[in-house]
């Protein structure tokens, strides 16, 4: 083994920066080897798939941390906890979530800005004693001591690859001793030395930066179809589950067989979703998908939004596993004084807690302030932003985006109009225009009475001419007026319990989810359905499925 050096680690980011990725474009979980068979590729060919034919896993290529789970990986890993990915690291990009490795493009920004990080957690790591004593378990005699090192290596680097070491990576690694014990007067020899190189190799390291899997051959003998070890599933089940890397716990059951197995893994699951990660992630989940995950208003206001909706996410998922649907109905929200003030609300017993809305207009996740805040455009609501949002988000359709000829950063219609409902007025009118926004912008005035605050309004902001009646379609299904019978309605049509299951299964294999997918999506949908819409089952139902433990490797074909 040559040890993973920041050159050798830079030569391999650089060779995934020619297509964006490392491994092969998006592809089918189904076989096929008919070369001139259609496939999804990327720059490097054509992935060929096969039409119809049994569901048996999805593509597994490397996909790389994102900075979030970089940072909380760095934390349970290092106990670092100055989040440098966020501080450091060019951002991710959001389509919606962070984790698409369709668009994880490698660049020279990157690479430098891993170097520096790599460096500066070493650093800090061990000038911290409290740290440094976890990572560095055993007292060092002296700066060569050779058995403490080969503890430390073997530990931190089995829990930083999220694998065990193999000998021969064991040893490659302790040739770093020998920077702490130079022959060289000017040099004051030093343990720590070697620890600080280790921990920026392994920060470095592909595998620590990438999720590679490898996996052995199916039992079907399919050439493409590998079954995954237990390491890879823990990892697969940690970064889907906590957002971050296995823990010692999990580590140990990947040793055995306890992951391989449906039941095992739900077991597993069930352990995990008991633990404080698994509510941020799910909270984290939620923000990314519906496009509130940085809202635009002050700390104290945004601080309160976001208490507000995970609080219900909390009860409904966590608490009571009840129905998931209930997130977009439920009758009572979570305050405090502050913004039941805001919201011109009964203020709770206590000054926090759960407050009906009574017969405000108001239920579930479209009357809080999170979502409302995020869908705004030319400093004010948008009914087309909003309608755009309940469209692809909530009933997860394909928009066409809009023609060439339209500059869609420019005020909609007549601005010599006064109220903004005449100045929609030509989305309504032209033809051209009618078509797309007769989708949308009748869903937005629906919700037009809740500014970008979430507060009720009657009236324009500043224009008390401009009445506002609340009124809004969702086409086909019919009328509503306001977040509470809008949710009711999306409810009610099935349109909220096939799009969660799509969007989670887009977030776990990170990526839009390919036409041959469709059978192991409607499958969950089905478990879904009977299980009450818990969205808790339908994650351990996620987990415990044979595809679960399985990667398909794609194939490229020479590019016509």
């Amino acid at each position: 083994m040559r040890l993973p050096t920041p050159a050798t680690v830079f030569a391999c980011i650089s060779l995934a920066a020619c297509s964006g990725q490392i491994g092969g474009g998006p592809s089918d979980g189904r076989l096929s080897d008919d070369p001139n068979s259609a496939g999804n590729g990327g720059d490097g060919g054509v992935l060929t798939v096969e039409e119809g034919g049994p569901f048996l896993a999805s593509e597994s290529v490397a996909r790389r941390l994102t900075r979030r789970e970089l940072d909380n990986t760095l934390r349970d890993l290092l106990g670092e906890a100055t989040a440098p990915a966020q501080q450091l690291l060019p951002e991710d990009a959001y389509a919606p979530y962070d984790n698409e490795y369709t668009q994880q493009a490698a660049s020279g920004a990157l690479i430098d800005a891993l170097s520096v990080m790599a460096s500066d957690v070493a650093a800090h790591v061990l000038d911290d004693p409290q740290l440094r004593d976890v990572i560095v378990p055993c007292t060092p005699s002296g700066p060569g001591d050779a058995d403490c090192f080969r503890t430390v290596v073997q530990d931190l680097g089995g829990r930083t690859l999220r694998r065990p070491l193999t000998d021969d990576e064991v040893t490659a690694y302790m040739g770093l001793l020998t920077f702490a014990t130079e022959d060289n007067a000017e040099v004051d020899n030093d343990f720590y030395t070697a620890v600080e190189l280790l921990i920026r190799a392994l920060l470095q390291d592909p595998e620590f930066l990438y999720r590679i899997e490898q996996g052995s051959t199916a039992p079907e003998d399919e050439d493409r179809v590998f079954v995954l070890n237990g390491h890879e599933i823990a990892t697969r089940l940690s970064y889907l589950l906590w957002g971050t890397t296995p823990d010692d716990a999990l580590l140990a059951e990947a040793e055995g067989d306890a992951l391989l197995g449906a039941e095992g893994r739900r077991a597993v699951a069930e352990r995990m979703l008991e633990d404080d990660r698994a509510r941020r992630q799910v909270h984290r989940f939620h923000a990314m998908w519906l496009g509130y995950r940085a809202v635009p208003h002050g700390p104290e206001l945004a601080a309160a939004f976001a208490q507000e909706t995970t609080a219900l996410l909390d009860r409904v998922i966590f608490e009571q596993d009840s129905s998931y649907l209930e997130v977009f109905t439920h009758g009572e929200t979570y305050l405090d004084d502050f913004l039941a003030s805001h919201y011109e609300l009964p203020a709770p017993e206590g000054g926090l807690g759960w407050v009906d809305y009574g017969d405000s207009g108001r239920a579930g996740l479209l009357s809080h302030g999170s979502l409302l805040a995020s869908f705004g455009k030319f400093s004010d609501t948008s009914p087309t932003q909003r309608g755009i949002m309940i469209r692809t988000r909530l009933m997860c359709e394909e928009l066409e985006p809009p023609p060439a000829n339209v500059n869609a950063d420019e005020p909609p219609g007549d601005m010599d109009a006064v109220c903004k409902y005449d100045r929609y007025a030509e989305h309504r009118s032209s033809g051209a225009c009618a078509g797309c926004h007769g989708q949308m912008d009748p869903i937005g005035f629906g919700l037009e009475n809740y500014d970008l605050a979430g507060r009720f309004r009657d009236h324009d902001d500043g224009l008390p001419e401009c009445v506002i009646d609340g009124q809004g379609t969702l086409p086909p299904y019919g009328d509503f007026s306001g977040p509470a019978e809008l949710g009711r309605l999306l409810v009610d049509e099935g349109e909220v319990e096939d799009c969660v299951v799509r969007q989670m299964f887009d977030f776990a294999v990170g990526r839009r989810a390919h036409d041959a997918e469709e059978e192991a999506i409607e499958s969950l949908l089905g478990d879904f359905q009977d299980s009450g819409y818990s969205l808790r089952q339908l994650l351990l139902d996620y987990v415990a499925a044979d595809a679960f433990g399985r990667r398909i490797e794609p194939r490229l074909q020479e590019a016509p």
